[in-house]
């Protein structure tokens, strides 16, 4: 009994390994090339919200050894204004905000208007089209602008110019590090909470929002919200 077994055991065998292998493959090429992220929560609100996938480009500043942070090869560094996943220096959670300040500059932010080096950045009135994902008490509550950072505008939203953290002294982002903030100001944990964050840490850039599905009606999907590109 035992040796006609052996036949079917060595093709299950075989099976498992080619699976095993397969796996590997994809969830290297995963860590190492492309990803995508479910966002749980409304930090980038108007721009992300609750319930999108994203889509992360992580050879978008350099090569990784798969399944860790080791950095083969460099190529670019994050720029103002770009949309970056990363490990939180508070508690290793993969977060997703917009990078404010590189290595060098000097950011402040005053009543959620951000200065960098001096200069306060550009703001005027935001489409509309960004807020057709907030529910009507949303838009009630908070106030909307576009931002600009390196002359390409973003959306942002805060409750009011006064809540807490809408701003902070002068700080100069050290070497190797960035400032991060969330387009939903009076909402985010961010380097206002948790303070600079290491290259090193950076998984790669949000380009896209591949999908997106409704918590709050039945997890249907969100019309509009597949494959557009974050601004």
């Amino acid at each position: 009994m035992m040796h006609s077994l052996n036949p079917k055991f060595r093709i299950l065998l075989k099976l498992s390994r080619d699976i095993a292998i397969m796996a590997l493959l994809i969830f290297g090429a995963r860590s190492a090339i492309a990803d995508w992220n479910h966002v749980p929560t409304g930090s980038m609100k108007p721009t992300i919200v609750e319930g999108d996938l994203i889509f992360v480009n992580r050879l978008a500043y350099d090569l990784k050894v798969p399944f860790t942070t080791w950095h083969i090869a460099e190529w670019d560094q994050p720029k103002r204004g770009e949309i970056v996943v990363f490990f939180s220096p508070a508690n290793g959670d993969r977060l997703v905000k917009r990078v404010v300040g590189v290595p060098g500059d000097i950011v402040a932010m005053h009543r959620n208007r951000v200065f960098i080096n001096g200069k306060p950045l550009a703001y005027g009135p935001l489409d509309k089209k960004f807020m057709d994902a907030l529910t009507p008490e949303a838009r009630r509550q908070h106030q909307f602008a576009e931002e600009k950072l390196n002359g390409i505008g973003h959306p942002v939203m805060a409750l009011t110019n006064d809540a807490p953290g809408s701003s902070f002294a002068p700080v100069k982002v050290p070497e190797g590090k960035y400032l991060m903030l969330g387009d939903n100001r009076d909402n985010s944990a961010d380097s206002r909470y948790f303070g600079f964050v290491e290259r090193d840490a950076i998984v790669g850039r949000a380009t896209a929002i591949i999908a997106s599905w409704n918590s709050e009606h039945f997890y249907l999907p969100r019309r509009g919200r597949f494959f557009i590109n974050l601004p």
